[in-house]
């Protein structure tokens, strides 16, 4: 730069560095349309379709599948579809036998308390009521027993302790129903009927806890009027349900985050606060559906509600007065003894069961698929 141009100042020294740009960008310009023309020349320049052979075509991506995958995938799909099958052909079945009997009561079916098939007035209305009644008070019960087990065994327990228990609470979950129905009926049924007798004394005022027959004030009123009562069943079925809903909640506790575990204890959260607020919103899907899965078991519980359970075919709103029944109980009683027609009812009875447990775990499955484990935590 002269010395008139730094007299000058900027101006001079702008115009000069402007003139600079300029070239270089031209520069740069002239070379890219000599790499254009040498690629165009070449055949190689880009087109929605390749020229001739010079340019290979895109190719897409594929994997190879081994023998093991091709396997994996064909039993995978398989079982599937077999299961669907299985549960069609089960129903057919149980429509076909039973048509004979929907057919002659039409809907009375749903709505007949009585059950005498062979000489036309029956129905289902009185076991499904205490079908559901049973299964009710069954998971009223063994949801806080489950949770506050499967969340002491994930959270509290020591090791020792937690290996323990979790093969107890597996062991409970395998046994036999007859045995948990033996259990109820020589055992635990002579520890209820003090609790049912004290529930119906001070809360008889409602009305599904008061026994009509029963005079609080009467010293001399006999228990009897609380032995196999549906209160009774469903405690049976609790201790059942329980340990089945206790393993799965288990299992989703324990898989809960532990950053966010670590997370909520570092920002001053208790033991019970990061509970609350890390456990349970990660673990709300294994909740429903632990839950879920008991209840389908409650629904369809036989033997061990038939043992302790008196049948009767009257709606009995009572749960702590004697007399109760279920559509499994009814199928197990009068299958043996069964005309041709009242088995053809007697499978009605169980097409309503099905559908009944086929509506929960589809209800079951879309609660869960809207609550999936981990999306609150």
């Amino acid at each position: 730069m002269t010395s008139k141009e730094e007299q000058r100042g900027l101006p001079g020294g702008a115009a000069e560095h402007s003139s600079t740009s300029t070239s270089l960008r031209d520069g740069s310009i002239a070379e890219l349309d000599d790499a254009r023309r040498i690629i165009s020349d070449l055949g190689l320049e880009g087109s929605a379709a390749p020229r001739g052979a010079r340019v290979d075509p895109r190719r897409a991506l594929t994997s190879r599948r081994g023998f093991g995958d091709n396997l994996f995938r064909v039993g995978a799909h398989g079982g599937g579809i077999l299961v669907l099958t299985i549960m069609t052909l089960v129903g057919l079945f149980l429509l076909l036998r039973g048509f004979e009997a929907i057919d002659d009561a039409g809907w009375r079916f749903l709505t007949t308390q009585r059950w005498e098939p062979n000489s036309g007035d029956f129905g289902i209305a009185a076991v499904l009521f205490g079908t559901v009644t049973i299964a009710g008070i069954a998971i009223v019960f063994a949801i806080p027993l489950a949770i506050g087990t499967a969340t002491y065994i994930s959270e509290y327990a020591p090791g020792p302790v937690k290996r323990g228990l979790i093969g107890v609470v597996d062991l409970m979950a395998a046994i036999p129903s007859v045995v948990y129905g033996l259990w109820g009926m020589f055992w635990l049924e002579g520890q209820v009927l003090p609790v049912a007798q004290w529930i119906s004394t001070y809360l008889g005022w409602i009305p599904i806890f008061s026994v009509p027959a029963f005079d609080a004030d009467d010293p001399l009123a006999t228990p009897t009027l609380f032995t196999a009562s549906a209160f009774l069943a469903g405690l049976v079925v609790a201790m059942m349900v329980a340990p089945i809903a206790a393993s799965i909640m288990r299992e989703v506790f324990s898989q809960a985050p532990v950053g966010e575990r670590e997370g909520a204890l570092a920002l001053g959260a208790s033991k019970w606060g990061m509970i609350r607020a890390v456990v349970y919103p990660f673990g709300r899907g294994g909740m429903i559906g632990g839950i879920m899965l008991g209840l389908g078991r409650a629904l369809g519980e036989t033997i061990a509600v038939y043992l302790v359970i008196s049948p009767v075919f009257v709606i009995n709103w009572h749960v702590l007065a004697t007399g109760t029944n279920s559509i499994s109980s009814l199928i197990a009683l009068r299958y043996g003894e069964a005309s041709e027609f009242e088995l053809s009812a007697l499978m009605a009875a169980g097409l309503v069961l099905f559908l009944c447990t086929l509506i929960v775990n589809v209800i079951a499955g879309f609660v869960i698929s809207r609550s999936r484990s981990g999306s609150s935590s």
